[in-house]
């Protein structure tokens, strides 16, 4: 079991949602956090709400130039958790290439962009923690998901290969596949959002994976279980089914 107490950990995505959470239960968990997103208010008010010590460095994950900068802000750090994330329902014959680009750009580029800001200096201290945000639309393709669905395929491929090349190092590499949680990006949709969370609910089971030292974690445990048998179903009985 990895103990967090006392450490360092930069949450990129933290102004909202789960990653505001995630903030509040590391924070209450005698973490040291190091908030970021692009809203320097919203920062503001959560560093003033997180019991323990905390800070803010505004970031755009879409701009390498500040990704760069807010990382030198930053400064050593113990482990990073990338939470940042945009998504817009839709489907392909409804295809918006500036929201698809965006989407793309900030869940998946946008995490490429802040490891390689940290990965570097953590392989040569050989010691760090790196949390990336998957989900379970990313196991297979899905209906109404182009963009989003996509992008967190490769975010979940991305730590998969980081574990794979780093698993006999001192950095540590994890992966969490949320289902449904109940945020302004799922307040978007328009159907029934089955075992949908609470982000304060969600944001405990990152914590207990961060915890725990296992690589993936997917949750609700019963829908994630759904979602990872979906990839040994033939073609023919996937799209049946699923769509």
């Amino acid at each position: 079991m990895s103990e967090l107490s006392g450490k360092r950990y930069w949450l990129v995505g933290a102004s909202e949602g789960l990653g505001r959470a995630v903030a509040h239960k590391l924070s209450k968990n005698s973490v040291e956090v190091v908030v970021s997103a692009r809203s320097e208010d919203r920062l503001k008010e959560l560093c003033e709400e997180l019991p323990g010590k905390s800070s803010y460095v505004t970031v755009d994950v879409s701009d390498p130039d500040d990704v760069t900068r807010a990382a030198k802000e930053v400064g050593d750090v113990d482990g990073l958790v990338y939470l940042a994330g945009v998504y817009w329902p839709m489907a392909s014959d409804e295809w918006d290439t500036e929201k698809v680009t965006l989407m793309c750009d900030v869940n998946f580029t946008g995490a490429a962009r802040v490891v390689g800001s940290v990965l570097p200096k953590m392989i040569e201290q050989d010691k760090g923690h790196i949390v990336l945000t998957g989900s379970l639309s990313g196991f297979r393709g899905l209906p109404g998901t182009i963009g989003y669905g996509a992008s967190k395929a490769g975010v979940m491929y991305l730590a998969e290969s980081m574990r794979a090349d780093l698993r006999s190092t001192g950095v540590d590499v994890q992966l969490i596949n949320p289902g449904f949680i109940k945020t302004r990006l799922t307040d978007k949709n328009d159907f029934k959002m089955p075992f949908i969370m609470e982000p304060e609910e969600a944001a405990q089971h990152v914590i207990d994976h961060m915890r725990s030292g296992a690589f993936k974690k997917s949750f609700p445990f019963g829908f994630g279980l759904m979602f990872r048998a979906s990839q040994f179903l033939p073609d023919w009985a996937y799209y049946r089914i699923f769509s």
